[in-house]
């Protein structure tokens, strides 16, 4: 964690140096998330919440880092019948990250901008929530399976910004995992995340 908030220090810490125009605030939001190459995998929906910062080089460009807590994952929901006796399934198995991504910004018209760049996420935990019901009974699992999935999640920030006049911001963005999920565990040996975020803020 002190290695986590070391880097972001220094992230912020530059950018502040870099350019006399630099804004702050606070960002909050909804997270649609799933995990590829996972069968029977649906969306999973969490929120995001932390910090920004804008470094305006011009009036068109600008670079934003943030950091930002992230909840994410899948969830399987789904009916299967062996032997003439059905089971349903509802789980959902959350993972959660510190995320460090670093925008490059181009305002296409007024406040309305294009956001592009990596970022860099940081496992906080992983913990899943199952529940199989049968003939009436059912029968819950929850566990922790943070020590099956890799510590750190790169990925790439793709979406679009709204800045208003008074100093509060809208975006939507998707974000798309590079590197693999699963390290020890099966299920996601070969997933990835995948997140569309909605969110507002404020810049000051």
């Amino acid at each position: 964690m002190k290695k986590i908030i070391l880097s972001a220090l220094i992230v912020f810490g530059y950018s502040a140096n870099a350019q006399q125009e630099v804004k702050f605030g606070p960002k909050a939001g909804v997270n649609f998330s799933t995990l590829s190459d996972v069968s029977k995998a649906k969306m999973l929906t969490g929120f995001h919440v932390g910090a920004v910062a804008e470094i305006k080089f011009t009036d068109k460009l600008s670079v934003q880092p943030e950091l930002v807590y992230s909840s994410q994952g899948a969830k399987n929901d789904y009916t299967e019948t062996f032997a003439g006796v059905s089971a349903h399934h509802h789980n959902h198995d959350k993972i959660e990250y510190i995320n460090i991504p670093i925008l490059a910004k181009y305002y296409i018209y007024n406040g309305l901008s294009v956001e592009l760049g990596p970022q860099f996420g940081f496992l906080v935990k992983a913990e899943s929530k199952d529940e199989v019901s049968v003939n009436g009974s059912t029968i819950k699992n929850d566990r922790d399976f943070k020590k099956e999935v890799n510590s750190f999640d790169f990925g790439i920030g793709a979406g679009l910004a709204y800045d208003l006049s008074n100093g509060f911001f809208v975006n939507a963005r998707y974000n798309f995992g590079i590197t693999k999920v699963g390290k020890s565990n099966q299920y996601y040996k070969d997933s990835r995340n995948g997140v569309t975020q909605v969110g507002v803020g404020y810049k000051f």
